[in-house]
């Protein structure tokens, strides 16, 4: 893979069509047909089936006013991905507990694309993000996806 191809923007499709290689995984995209509110359209929920009651990953492809604009999401083709890692996993990746994030939040400018990131958000519910992924970091988002899968199996086995 040459260096341009390397920096080449992974696509909504390609992680969705990463997702669903994972056993017993349902990807719902948000449309007015399945009832979501209008923010929510265009967005991908990521399930661990039969469960669907909680995504375990999420791609983002829009900024919801007054919610969540932290990502910049209206720049053109801009979207993130969000994991649901766990705490033992969200430390691992990031160095402090989930419940340490708003000490740590003030410092991360969460527009910065290809980069492993505490979600702007969800960060205290164990969340990580990447906005704009790259093929550069396709197996990162390769193991990020295989990490949140494994952590719903295990909370789906303990309900």
């Amino acid at each position: 893979m040459s260096a341009d191809e390397n920096d080449e923007m992974l696509t909504e499709r390609d992680v969705i069509a990463a997702a669903t290689r994972l056993p017993g995984v349902v990807v719902v995209t948000a449309d007015e047909a399945s009832g979501a509110p209008e923010a929510a359209w265009g967005d991908s929920f990521v399930y661990l089936d039969p469960d669907r009651k909680f995504p375990f990953a999420t791609i983002v492809t829009q900024d919801v006013p007054g919610w969540d604009t932290y990502s910049a999401l209206d720049r053109d083709g801009a979207f993130r991905v969000n994991f649901g890692v766990g705490r033992a996993g969200f430390e691992e990746l990031l160095g402090y507990p989930p419940a340490a994030h708003a000490a740590h939040a003030d410092g991360i400018d969460f527009t910065v694309g290809d980069r492993l990131l505490p979600h702007p958000t969800y960060a205290a519910q164990s969340w990580v993000s990447i906005v704009c992924p790259t093929r550069a970091s396709l197996p990162l988002v390769l193991d990020l996806l295989g990490r949140a899968h494994a952590h719903a199996a295990r909370r789906h086995r303990t309900g």
